[in-house]
């Protein structure tokens, strides 16, 4: 019981997808489809860390070198 309201609220929505075509801007899915875009920049990662944990490099080799062994 008390389920009623939340039942009518998913065929509400249901109805609403099934009956009603959403606007589609298919020249701006064709454009994020073949990756090219408008202008949102590059998503490049730059590191603000690196320069610091640089010199740790060497003993992340030594210490934890064998982790990615598979037959560990």
């Amino acid at each position: 019981m008390g389920r009623g309201r939340a039942k009518a609220k998913q065929a509400k929505v249901a109805r609403q997808l099934k009956y009603n075509t959403p606007e589609m801007d298919l020249e701006r899915l064709q454009r994020e489809l073949s990756g090219n875009s408008d202008g949102g920049g590059s998503h490049s990662y730059e590191d603000d860390y690196a320069a610091e944990y640089e010199g740790y490099a060497e003993y992340v080799d030594e210490e934890y070198g064998d982790w990615d062994d598979p037959q560990r």
